[in-house]
């Protein structure tokens, strides 16, 4: 998802990274649950060329979450994960922060060509309010299930892809 806002510094945002305290809120991603988002990443890949990554990450770095936002962050392990190392430009980054309760998807340019940025904000929006609502894995679960199916609709293929260019774990970021 493509946009030009330039992230505004905050020192808002950097005391509620400071203030965040991990084991209160990610009680929910347990081995079990972070098993079955990886199971889903699986399924959401297949029958098309594309790639899913997801990240979930507690809080932002300390030292950057005065002058950086998730979308800032998102970019940056889009990068950093090599997510646009795929062979047809065909990676989606799925990125959570569960202190600022924000999610952002970041679209490789070749599936960027053919979605537009509203298409995965609507998507986003739509998982945010479920995580508000405490059903975070079932947010995550049906997020997985639209991205594969807007895959599908531009890079379907009859068959399975015999490769898989980027791990189906859960990167879990504390």
């Amino acid at each position: 998802m493509a946009e030009n806002n330039a992230s505004k510094s905050s020192f808002a945002r950097w005391w509620r990274q400071v203030l965040f305290i991990p084991v209160l809120h990610s009680k929910w991603l347990t081995p079990t649950a972070k098993a079955r988002l990886t199971e889903r990443v699986t399924l959401a890949e297949q029958g098309h060329r594309g790639e899913v990554f997801l990240i979930v990450e507690n809080h932002l770095p300390i030292q950057e979450a005065y002058h950086s936002d998730c979308r800032d962050r998102a970019i940056d392990l889009f990068s950093e994960y090599r997510v646009w190392d795929t062979e047809e430009n065909t990676g989606v980054l799925i990125y959570v922060n569960v202190c600022e309760h924000k999610l952002e998807i970041v679209a490789d340019r070749g599936i960027s060509a053919h979605v537009s940025p509203t298409v995965w904000r609507a998507m986003c929006d739509k998982a945010v309010v479920g995580i508000a609502n405490q059903k975070t894995e079932e947010s995550l679960t049906e997020l997985l299930d639209e991205v594969g199916q807007v895959l599908r609709q531009y890079y379907h293929l009859e068959q399975n892809p015999s490769g898989n260019e980027l791990s189906d774990t859960v990167v879990f970021l504390k």
